[in-house]
Formats: structure tokens, sequence, C-alpha cells
């Protein structure tokens, strides 16, 4: 294991330590966008493959569809950011056989894995023969809203972990020792904090999505994380036409902004 300064240097040290350039990485998508400069800085190349086809006709069948000699990795997040899903299990252990059977490196981002309403988190390290292919980035942002203090860490075994300490070395050469100690008393200090603010997420999940499902932006119910992926088509059949709708006339944005500056 090492510290990392936040989620995205785990992230970022997790590429670097396995994307040769002209390499493909296949990413379940919609995906978190940062993922596509992070494996263009490798001048490898991200191939999206579509969570809904993986589920409609079977993960490894998708995942053969979308790979080619030159795949390297899987990016594997779980709960997804933007959409919520929660893979499953099995869904899971298709992703492991495939990557076993091609011999593929699986960089798994677990940063909402307490945050799950629906199903079970199942981190893909954990399965039979997969700790020595995964590469498993946390981070104490989401689960303890340690968002400022930038700490995360990653799981991983060699040669990968060579890797991501040259590109810690190299970069910010290390956490702060203040942060560390934030974070230990986060892990072992006796709470009911990551229960309680995962009822309250679910809450406000419930409630997100009968306002949107009123005003006939229909969205399917995510199971983690803290996200709401709606369809937007009655806005505009143009999504980002739709984003400019909703921050202009609706201002969407400007209230949000507005609604935080009265809280703090």
């Amino acid at each position: 294991m090492i510290v990392l300064n936040g989620g995205m240097q785990g992230l970022f040290g997790a590429f670097q330590s396995v994307v040769n350039p002209a390499d493909e990485v296949l990413v379940f998508s919609p995906y978190w966008t940062p993922i596509k400069d992070l494996i263009a800085h490798c001048e490898g190349k991200p191939v999206l493959v579509p969570t809904n086809e993986a589920r409609e006709d079977g993960f490894e069948k998708t995942l053969t569809r979308y790979s080619t000699d030159r795949t390297r990795a899987i990016y594997y997040n779980t709960p997804q950011n933007p959409t919520g899903v929660v893979f499953t299990p099995d869904e899971a252990r298709a992703v492991s056989r495939f990557a076993g059977e091609r011999d593929l490196i699986v960089i798994a981002d677990e940063a909402y894995e307490d945050l799950v309403y629906d199903g079970e988190h199942c981190s893909i390290a954990s399965l039979d023969g997969m700790f020595e292919r995964t590469i498993t980035v946390f981070t104490l942002s989401k689960s303890y809203a340690m968002t400022g203090w930038r700490l995360g860490y990653t799981v991983a075994a060699e040669p990968w972990m060579t890797g991501l300490k040259k590109t810690t070395l190299y970069s910010s050469n290390g956490v702060s020792t203040p942060t560390q100690w934030a974070a230990l008393a986060a892990f072992t200090t006796e709470s009911d904090m990551l229960e309680t603010n995962r009822v309250a997420y679910l809450k406000r999940r419930d409630l997100l999505l009968a306002g949107l499902n009123e005003l006939g932006l229909i969205c399917e119910k995510p199971a983690g994380a803290f996200y709401a992926f709606p369809d937007v088509s009655r806005v505009s059949r143009d999504s980002r036409k739709a984003a400019e709708i909703l921050l202009d006339r609706a201002q969407v944005a400007h209230r949000s902004r507005r609604r935080l500056r009265r809280t703090r």
C-alpha cells in the first residue's frame, strides 16, 4: 500500500505504471471525464465500452468486441461516476475472467465504496487471482468528506508498486504528516459516521429522483455514489445544448452557488 495525495494521484500513478504509448485501455462508459486525459498523458488510447451494452449482452462478450491486440488494461469504477451504477459480484467475476484470459491489468477506482444503497460493493482485487493484476485506488474524500485534505491510498503488488513509488517521488514527493494523522483518526475513531452519511445520501437520492421524474427527466435509480444521470432528451436531444439550457435558462449552477454561499 502507498499513501497518496488523493485518489487522483493514485489514478495518475496507476496509469503511468501500466500504460505505454499506443496501448489501449477499456473504459466503461459513461465515465469520469479526467480518465480520458490520464490515459492520453501516457500516449495511450481510451476505448469506451458502454455499460448498458455490457449488462445486456454480457461483460465478457462485450469486452471481447471492443478489445484488440493493443489492449493493455481495464478501468473498472464501481460505484460509477457519473451514473451511480454498482457492478454486481457476478459482473466483477466476469470482468476478472476476461482480464485473466487476456493477461490484462485492472485499474480499480473505488472512491465510492462506502456509498452503496442497493446491492453490495465487490472489490475486484479480492477475487481469486486478481490481486496480482489489479491496482486499487481509494480516497478519503467521499467516505469521510475529507476532499480538501487531499488524501488517498493505493493497493497493488509488484511491479506496479515500484511505478507508483516513482510517480509519487518525482511529483509531490509524499503526503504531509498532519494529513496522515487526520486519516489515522478517521480510520480509528469509533463512529457511526459512515452509516449515518449513507442513510442521509440515500434520502437525498430518493428526493432528487422523485423531483426529476416529476419534471419528466426520467432517471434510473443509481445504486451507489451521489450522482443522478437523467434522460434530458425532452430538453434537447443534443446533450451539450441541453446542458447549456439548464445552465443559462434554468440557472441550475447559479442557484447551487448561491445556496452554497448562504451555508458558509
